[in-house]
């Protein structure tokens, strides 16, 4: 998507906030995946050794859950993550089928590698922000994530 001169949109377009929200999220899906790509990382990664280490060992199915990644994403990303030593996958003692994955030592500093990262991230992309207005910005938006994750959206 090709980024709109802001001299020449519309005022009905700035005007909105989904068009807003739109615009600003693509911006951030290309600097965070820019910004993880540099050290050889996913957003994918991220989220699921953030996941593991929040909550502990878990499921495949339910770190997707956690996580909101589908399960056969979750599968791959896992793979790249084992392939590194960052998870380890052992079957499920109480269900042989299903597999455990716990988050490594190695993986616990790969997540602080990839949280400066993103924190350098969050930098750039809210520049123009104060630290309270980032605060503010991030407490709106949770709102009305929340709100629409409530009715299912």
């Amino acid at each position: 998507m090709e980024a709109p001169d802001p001299d020449v949109v519309p005022a009905r377009l700035t005007g909105l906030s989904s068009w807003l929200i739109t615009q600003t999220a693509v911006r951030a899906g290309r600097l965070v995946a820019d910004g993880l790509a540099a050290i050889d990382a996913r957003g994918y990664h991220f989220r699921l050794l953030a996941t593991l280490d929040e909550f502990g060992p878990a499921s495949q199915a339910t770190l997707g859950r956690r996580s909101g990644i589908h399960v056969s994403d979750v599968v791959a990303a896992l793979n790249e993550l084992a392939d590194r030593d960052f998870v380890n996958r052992a079957p499920d003692p109480a269900d042989r089928r299903r597999n455990v994955v716990t988050i490594t030592t190695a993986g616990r500093r790969q997540l602080r590698r990839l949280e400066k990262q993103l924190a350098a991230v969050q930098d750039e992309l809210l520049a123009p922000l104060s630290p309270d207005e980032r605060d503010q910005l991030a407490g709106l938006l949770g709102r009305v994530l929340a709100h629409h994750a409530r009715r299912g959206d």
